[in-house]
């Protein structure tokens, strides 16, 4: 038995277990996590729920999710490297979760008439959302956790909160222990019924790994796997953290001193990578360049990549392209991306990412150490809490109200900066609302253990325990506005085609009626952006303007630093359905433009450069990305130049300035046959926004979305 028949039937599994999690829990749009059903016997008694199935405090966090731990269920796999599963995620067991206040015991009644309004998405009482240094936890082992968290309990005597803090940092490393123990014996316990010779060497190895890192730190390539894979399941049972690290770097020491010593071979490193990959999509980052500014690219850097392109499952590895990179690491991933056409690996560009974020006042040394490691975002790992992804403001229905109050497109463009400057101003105000009572309504207990500040000031990283504090702000609905103003100016202002007020009685309207039609067919024909030169480039541009404006180099009334993006994540359809019909054709309700992208059929060829230029066009360039999403049949995939073509292009766009570049490679056909029966296509994975997820777990509505945005040009 080999890793390639080990590999295949991981891959099975996980194909049947995420079909499994379908008809369970229906579709999601969201990352396909790595979570497998529970038993179905398996019940479910938190110690701590309010009547209203509520709970705060560090303490009430604690105990749950010790008993979580010390009561999961013991997931074996005797073809895996790595032992266990994560089945539960706790901040998602509150009653009601998924309202925006069910879960979020502090009032803030005060700021929502105006939130509503330009329709926020307020990140108040939102989880993590910033990165871990793994170091801090491979270098002192859970024990080691222990004894730092114990020690600064003594420290803090006096301080009541810092004491029930490191209280319940105490439990939750106690309980995770317990999980890992549990898992040696269930481990061991298998091993004993297991009659292939290699599968149950593996299940032995298995059990032995996991009762030394239960209690002492990792040292062998092995033993670090177990542990990343192992805070990752247990931060994620906590509350759905994510976010990665370098990997490479990670695991690179601990591969040399293996290999060094001849008790690893390459194949191993990559089945063990496999594993990793394939227990949790996390957000990891490979390649780019150190503080210091030297290449990071190594020997693991490739092993990781060739593991990932062996995983045919979900996965979020990004690769850093800088100018001083192994130029060999950018071409395998681009590779992979168009012989598998699985949506990863993605790319993020350094250049614009390292100047941007110095102009927050930040080093270059500092500001190359902030990596991909999220659905859109950067982070210092273990350094900086920030909100990434999390904080949006709608601008579309900032548009709305703009245009409801005017009658000229001038009034309008003033209107418009009004208003948003307003809900600039009630979304800072919100982010100072989440860092004052966020550290009580769900302390961040794991990734407290892998920051630098919060054991050691005894304060949650939420509330003056983090380095650095980076609100990000990202504006969603560029492409909407953008045709919006762009229509305006190009049929009433330039060609005299439509009068304002024909405009807005059409628009309130719904274009109901002929009339409606009519001027509905004359908007949705105007030069659009991404084009090139036309009218709505220019507004895209003066709306990125207007975002820099109020938000770059701005603080919320505490004093916390904004950074200002672009991004709408999997809420085209939610932000659509709270906008009525707009100026550039669009029917009430319809979803909005994702993220920095022009709208699907910007212009009849769809140009690929076209669209690259035009999303380098609007980046806002303080460290925060504006995304290219890209879907794209083909159709070159098998030639010789295709990856020079696609590398080309990447490149081309990172030179304009691009941040971020996810591409779907994809046949069109099977794609649009999936839609229509999911079911025949159960291993179909597509790039959704940041993320991957299986085709057919997704809803349909968003499923057509995808099917939408596919532009049929070749490289």
């Amino acid at each position: 038995m080999n890793y390639a028949e080990r590999m295949a039937r991981l891959v099975a599994r996980k194909i049947e277990q995420t079909k499994a999690k379908q008809e369970r829990l229906g579709s999601r749009d969201e990352d396909d996590y790595g979570l497998v059903l529970p038993p179905e016997n398996f019940k479910v008694d938190l110690p701590v729920r309010d009547a209203a199935g509520q709970w705060s405090g560090p303490r009430s966090w604690a105990l749950n999710f010790r008993w979580l731990m010390e009561n999961h269920p013991c997931y074996i796999d005797p073809d895996d490297a790595i032992a266990g599963r994560w089945m539960f995620m706790l901040s998602r067991m509150r009653l009601g979760y998924q309202l925006s206040r069910s879960n979020f015991a502090f009032d803030y009644s005060h700021l929502e008439p105006i939130q509503r309004k330009y329709d926020i998405t307020t990140g108040i009482g939102k989880d993590a959302h910033f990165a871990p240094d793994y170091q801090i936890g491979l270098d002192l082992g859970w024990g080691g956790l222990l004894e730092k968290v114990r020690a600064a309990k003594r420290r803090f005597a006096e301080d009541a909160y810092a004491v029930e803090l490191m209280e319940s940092e105490e439990m939750a490393i106690v309980g995770i222990m317990a999980w890992i123990r549990r898992l040696a014996a269930a481990a061991d316990d298998r091993a004993m019924t297991e009659d292939d010779p290699v599968r149950r060497a593996n299940l032995l190895e298995m059990a032995r790994v996991c009762n030394k890192i239960a209690d002492a730190r990792p040292d062998t390539f092995r033993e670090v796997v177990q542990w990343i894979a192992i805070f990752n399941m247990a931060s994620r049972t906590y509350n759905r953290d994510g976010a990665g690290g370098q990997l490479d770097e990670m695991l690179r020491p601990y591969y040399e001193r293996d290999k060094a010593k001849g008790v690893l071979t390459d194949d191993d490193a990559e089945f063990l990578c496999f594993c990793l990959l394939l227990n949790d999509p996390h957000y990891y980052q490979i390649g780019g360049p150190t503080g210091d500014g030297t290449d990071q690219t190594s020997r693991m850097s490739y092993i990781i990549l060739e593991a990932a392109a062996k995983l045919k499952s979900s996965c979020n590895l990004t690769i850093r392209v800088w100018d001083g990179m192994d130029r060999g690491l950018f071409r395998r991933g681009v590779e992979i991306l168009l012989a598998n056409r699985l949506g990863y690996p993605r790319f993020s560009g350094d250049k614009a990412l390292v100047e941007g974020f110095m102009k927050n006042g930040y080093s270059a040394e500092l500001a190359r150490k902030r990596i991909a490691v999220g659905c859109n975002w950067m982070s210092l790992p273990g350094m900086e809490y920030t909100l990434n992804d999390v904080v949006k403001i709608n601008i579309a229905k900032v548009f709305e109200v703009a245009f409801a109050e005017s009658g000229s497109l001038a009034e309008l463009e003033e209107n418009y900066r009004r208003h948003f400057k307003a809900a600039v101003e009630i979304t800072a105000k919100g982010i100072d609302f989440h860092l004052e009572h966020q550290y009580l309504n769900e302390p961040e207990l794991l990734l407290n253990l892998v920051s630098h500040g919060p054991i050691e000031k005894g304060k949650d990283v939420s509330h003056g325990g983090a380095m650095y504090y980076n609100m990000a702000i990202d504006g969603a609905g560029l492409a909407v506005v953008a045709d919006s103003f762009g229509a305006l100016e190009q049929r009433i202002s330039v060609e005299g085609a439509l009068t304002f007020e024909e405009v807005k009685n059409a628009v309130l309207a719904d274009f109901a009626g002929e009339e409606g039609e009519r001027v509905r067919r004359l908007l949705d024909s105007s030069g659009r952006y991404g084009a090139g030169g036309t009218s709505a480039d220019r507004w895209a541009m003066k709306l990125t303007e207007i975002l820099n404006s109020e938000i770059a180099n701005h603080v919320t009334p505490d004093g916390f630093k904004l950074i200002p993006g672009w991004f709408t994540w999997a809420d085209t359809l939610r932000f659509g359905k709270v906008v009525g019909a707009t100026p550039n054709g669009r029917k009430a309700g319809e979803p909005i433009s994702h993220g920095a992208n022009p709208l699907p059929g910007f212009r009849k060829d769809g140009a690929l450069t076209a669209m690259a230029a035009a999303v380098a066009s609007v980046q806002p360039g303080y460290g925060n990305t504006a995304p290219w999403q890209l879907e794209v049949d083909i159709g070159l995939a098998d030639e010789p130049d295709a990856a020079d073509k696609l590398m080309a292009l990447i490149d081309g766009h990172f030179r304009l300035g691009g941040t971020l570049v996810n591409i779907n490679v994809v046949d069109a056909e099977k794609i649009v046959e999936a839609h229509k029966d999911p079911s025949k296509y159960p291993d179909l994975i597509v790039r959704v926004t940041g993320f991957t997820a299986y085709f057919n777990s997704l809803s349909p509505a968003f499923r057509e979305l995808v099917v939408k945005r596919l532009v049929k040009e070749r490289i």
